[in-house]
């Protein structure tokens, strides 16, 4: 299993990024498909998760800024990012989990490699 994450970058406040996370040996219907993110300094968070039903959730944190979907024939998700301020300056990560939970990291069992968003105020 591969999860591919790419797409972050530099960005001003208030700017958008896209991130995608292209995965080999699963399928991402299959599973709870997760972003994750880690800032200088602090612990890794959630972001978003796609879940199998296909119903998308957010921490509260991202909620009305963020979308996270995805493409089942390309098997990617995709974290499109709009409003960006300063504070979401991170590493994120995409992860793949089959629990029924999905808001932990112990809940994911595949991760990718991280992306880095920076964004400038």
């Amino acid at each position: 299993v591969q999860l591919q994450a790419s797409g972050g970058g530099l960005v001003q406040a208030g700017g958008s990024l896209r991130l995608s996370c292209a995965a080999s040996g699963l399928r991402v219907t299959n599973y709870n498909m997760g972003w994750f993110r880690r800032a200088p300094g602090k612990e890794r968070e959630f972001v978003a998760a796609h879940r199998r039903n296909n119903h998308p959730y957010y921490a509260d944190s991202v909620k009305g800024r963020f979308t996270i979907s995805r493409d089942s024939a390309r098997n990617t998700v995709y974290l499109q990012m709009n409003g960006l301020k300063p504070e979401d300056t991170a590493v994120y990560y995409c992860a793949a989990g089959s629990n029924i939970y999905y808001t932990a990291e112990s809940y994911y069992g595949y991760w990718g490699q991280g992306t880095q968003v920076t964004v400038s105020s």
